[in-house]
């Protein structure tokens, strides 16, 4: 073989094992990249992943530290807040540094953009780390914990359904209470929940009252509250359907018209007396008088003959008598009707 023959085998060997080596190499230089994007530099609105705002009015601190804890988990910046976790912050000195001061200021962002005004003013410093800002917040919310702690045993012993507008309102304030007092140190196991859920409910939940009471071993919380729904459920089902029922039995009926009535009952009457009297008069005369003036009877005659007779006498403010027929004790006897008051001269 020839100088020249070797030299080409040389340089053929050497671009192979350069390209071989070069393939190797690429990936680990692109996982040792400095450039690799974080997670938590990705979200835009925090709100979106805690909708809670932490007040000093609310006592909310536990949901919004829980809420916060999950979301700083998520994005790999736990050790920003948590000191547990053994990740020290690195020196000034060192490369991640940089990185580590963004990803800082980023959980701050989060912290200050989910509490409200007076908390912000109460806990802001300058050069402040996220850390120092997460204990601030522990250390106004979990302060004389065992004075609290009495407080919301008290408040979670007198707690009734009496006070709330559902069944779901008052699961709700129950179950806030108890994560109250693990917050402080005195856990509600869910024994005691749901015996402290079934003492405040109404007599009209009686009856699955006794049987959450009566079931060995008591249901879950959420069990039972599911159990109470459904009663509530029910009942306003039965009440809705009594209204619509006791709307259709008290329709009222169609009034008869009274003066037609009263114009058909003495007509009726009138017959009655008249056949009763057939010896001659008229049927329709009242009863005899005693003396005593009383108020016309409406079954005397029709108002179109009182008219009638009476209109005679209107000229001379003679007032015809209370009576609406003169007394007739004897109907064969012919009745004339008393003189009237004498005439006075007219003007003509």
């Amino acid at each position: 073989m020839s100088d020249s023959d070797h030299s080409e085998h040389s340089d053929a060997d050497t671009r192979k094992s350069s390209a071989g080596t070069g393939n190797s190499a690429q990936p680990k230089t692109l996982r040792g990249s400095k450039t690799e994007f974080h997670p938590a530099l990705a979200v835009s609105n925090i709100r979106n992943h805690i909708p809670i705002i932490l007040e000093m009015e609310k006592d909310q601190y536990g949901t919004w530290a829980e809420l916060f804890r999950i979301h700083a988990r998520s994005h790999r910046v736990l050790h920003h807040i948590v000191p547990s976790t053994g990740k020290e912050p690195p020196a000034v000195t060192d490369t991640k540094h940089e990185q580590w001061s963004t990803l800082n200021a980023t959980v701050l962002q989060w912290i200050y953009s989910t509490i409200s005004t007076d908390l912000l003013t109460t806990i802001l410093e300058p050069n402040s780390t996220a850390m120092e800002a997460w204990n601030r917040l522990e250390n106004i919310f979990q302060d004389n914990q065992n004075a609290r702690a009495v407080t919301l045993e008290q408040e979670f012993s007198n707690t009734r359904m009496e006070d709330f507008l559902n069944v779901s309102a008052y699961c709700q304030r129950l179950k806030m209470l108890s994560d109250q007092l693990r917050n402080v140190g005195s856990s509600v196991n869910n024994h005691r929940l749901v015996l402290q859920l079934i003492s405040g409910l109404p007599e009209a939940y009686r009856s699955v009252a006794t049987l959450i009471r009566q079931s060995n071993p008591l249901p879950a919380f959420y069990q039972a509250r599911s159990m109470l729904t459904l009663e509530e459920a029910g009942m306003a089902k039965m009440t809705c359907t009594g209204s619509h029922a006791a709307m259709h039995t008290t329709q009222p009926r169609p009034t008869e018209d009274t003066s037609q009535r009263a114009n058909r009952r003495p007509n009726n009457r009138s017959r009655s007396r008249g056949n009763q009297g057939r010896g001659g008069g008229r049927g329709n005369r009242s009863a005899p008088q005693t003396g005593v003036p009383s108020a016309p009877s409406p079954w005397s005659a029709p108002p179109w003959q009182q008219q009638q007779q009476y209109s005679v006498w209107q000229p001379w403010g003679w007032t015809p008598p209370p009576w609406a027929m003169p007394p007739c004790p004897y109907p064969t006897s012919q009745w004339t009707r008393p003189a009237g008051p004498p005439k006075q001269p007219g003007i003509l």
